[in-house]
């Protein structure tokens, strides 16, 4: 009987079925590891790489990531709409960067109902323009008329701030829903009029554009009757210099893009990830200022605020122990410069000097959105 056991045992053994000590002692580390590279893992969404929301997230991964107790992952989205989808429906996604426009859109379609009680957001960010890329007959926005535009996928912000911007406009165009590298190669062979496409500046995808290439910039003035969740920006040659001549520019509106947390109130592992991702990203933002990460850091106001939206705790805590550090500059002194900037910018234009009044009425009208106040 024990020869029988000794010989059964050996058979195991050589078919890989026994579990001797050495063996025993390495499926066990899979799960040790496991716990380690999982440790303070926060899932953040992003946009496409037509953007800059994935360049973003890469600054955000260095300044955090600490190989031990943080580590932020960033995810590519479908697009903006989509994204806030995810964020509430999308196991393992904690946080996403979307067009403030996309969560008024959302609120306003009842597209999640109770997100505003649900989500909640870090800060304000930086503003991404409105780019609309046309081909060489096109000379105008009104040259669109009943001509295909590009607006990216379905969900993306491209196509929710395109549909609103041109519906504002009363501008009838047929609109498609091409990825943006898709999109370009159409615009190129003539398929399509023109492209658009919300990303902050320089856009990645226009970045490579000659004006030898034939197509340029279309302007999009600024009007108030868009709405409060846009301001007027402008596209320079220091932009894109290889699409805009030296002292050339076109004028375009702007949307904020912000950082929003999904509810993790009975996820409690994932939410104190988040919180130390906060206080990590809070702390240590003079960091992403300085050469090496986006100049879009520049735009970021900590304190600004989103109005219709609550706060994540964890941020406001920061903020209300740190105010000094992320109060807003002095409005005086932005009054004074904006009002050289309007001046200068009317003087290249050839358009009319405006009075102090009237600078100074745009100017807290812009004050109003930027604080979160205008509604």
């Amino acid at each position: 009987m024990r020869r029988s056991v000794v010989t059964v045992g050996a058979i195991a053994l050589a078919a890989g079925l026994a579990t001797p000590m050495g063996v025993a002692a390495r499926s066990t580390a899979p799960s040790l590891e496991a716990a380690v590279v999982n440790r303070g893992v926060v899932e953040l969404e992003t946009a496409g790489s037509a953007g800059i929301s994935v360049r973003i997230a890469e600054d955000l991964t260095r300044l955090v990531n600490d190989g031990a107790t943080r580590r932020l992952v960033p995810i590519i989205g479908a697009g903006s709409l989509h994204n806030l989808i995810d964020l509430k429906l999308l196991r393992g996604v904690d946080m996403a960067l979307l067009q403030t426009d996309v969560l008024d859109y959302a609120r306003e379609q009842k597209v999640l109902p109770g997100s505003e009680t649900n989500i909640t957001y870090v800060t304000k960010l930086y503003n991404e323009e409105f780019h609309l890329l046309a081909r060489p007959e096109i000379a105008s926005i009104a040259d669109l008329l009943n001509k295909k535009v590009n607006v990216d996928l379905r969900d993306s912000g491209t196509a929710v701030m395109a549909s609103h911007l041109f519906d504002r406009l009363k501008l009838q165009a047929t609109l498609t829903n091409d990825a943006p590298e898709a999109a370009l190669a159409k615009l190129r062979n003539g398929d399509i009029a023109a492209l658009a496409l919300v990303s902050g500046k320089p856009a990645p995808l226009l970045r490579d554009l000659r004006r030898e290439d034939g197509l340029h910039l279309l302007a999009l003035p600024f009007d108030a009757s868009i709405g409060s969740s846009y301001l007027p920006a402008r596209l320079t040659s220091a932009d894109y210099p290889e699409l805009l001549s030296q002292s050339g520019s076109v004028d375009t509106v702007a949307v904020g893009t912000v950082l929003v947390v999904a509810n993790l109130q009975q996820a409690t592992e994932r939410d104190h990830n988040v919180a130390n991702f906060v206080e990590a990203f809070f702390t240590s933002f003079q960091t992403l200022l300085e050469p090496g990460y986006h100049p879009k850091w520049q735009e970021v106001n900590l304190a600004a605020e989103l109005p219709g939206w609550r706060r994540y705790p964890a941020a406001e805590q920061w903020l209300q122990r740190n105010m000094q550090v992320a109060k807003p500059p002095n409005a005086a002194d932005l009054e004074t410069m904006f009002a050289r900037f309007v001046d200068e910018r009317r003087q290249l234009t050839g358009g009319k000097p405006m009075t102090s009044e009237e600078k100074s009425d745009i100017f807290q009208q812009y004050q109003r959105w930027q604080t979160g106040q205008a509604r």
